[in-house]
């Protein structure tokens, strides 16, 4: 397990600047990734921004990872939708971390995470926003996201540090009592009416 990029952004406009006055929406899910070693304080990565304080950041939502084993998923429904054919970057989810062999069945809240100088703990999952549907350019990345359950997770940071791609993550098991993959399922049954 380790990561692959290490992602970030400041608040800019969710939408292109040709679009229609009236369309812009503050946004930093336009991640892009950090060259060389990224400092990692308790409310995130330096370099890092969240436009909406409300639903976005703070202690318990620093950091957001999204396993790279997800981007097929994403690229095939791009294609099936007529979208762009290039492969997505990292950060294309709006993740902080891309990581490689973390996957959500693998991953329970209370978890922490070694890598780098730095100690992070498993929060929560991601619930997605209408912001998804505009960067991945579907009108339905919200939907597919909920029901794939291929959300990532949010981490909380317990030591500050230094981290950077290709850095090794070593998973600390935390109670193991809720994985993120039992809250997506749990998600999916409650919302199952909405999904058809």
């Amino acid at each position: 397990m380790h990561i692959i990029s290490v992602n970030v952004a400041r608040v800019g406009s969710l939408f292109s600047p040709a679009s229609p006055a009236g369309h812009q929406v503050a946004s930093a899910i336009h991640k892009q990734p950090a060259s060389g070693p990224v400092e990692l304080g308790r409310l995130g990565l330096a370099g890092d921004a969240q436009a909406d304080r409300r639903l976005h950041g703070g202690p318990g939502k620093a950091v957001y990872a999204y396993p790279l084993e997800h981007y097929a998923f994403w690229q095939n429904q791009r294609r099936l939708a007529g979208k762009d054919d290039t492969p997505l970057a990292y950060g294309a989810l709006g993740e902080n971390l891309t990581v490689e062999g973390l996957l959500e069945d693998d991953c329970w809240i209370g978890d922490r995470l070694a890598v780098g100088t730095a100690l992070l703990e498993v929060s929560e999952v991601r619930t997605p926003c209408f912001k998804l549907n505009v960067k991945m350019g579907l009108s339905h990345a919200v939907r597919l996201m909920d029901q794939s359950g291929h959300t990532g997770f949010y981490l909380r940071v317990l030591q500050a540090g230094t981290l950077a791609a290709g850095d090794t993550l070593t998973v600390l098991p935390g109670p193991r009592t809720l994985s993120i993959a039992q809250i997506n399922a749990g998600r999916r049954t409650a919302r199952q009416p909405d999904l058809f």
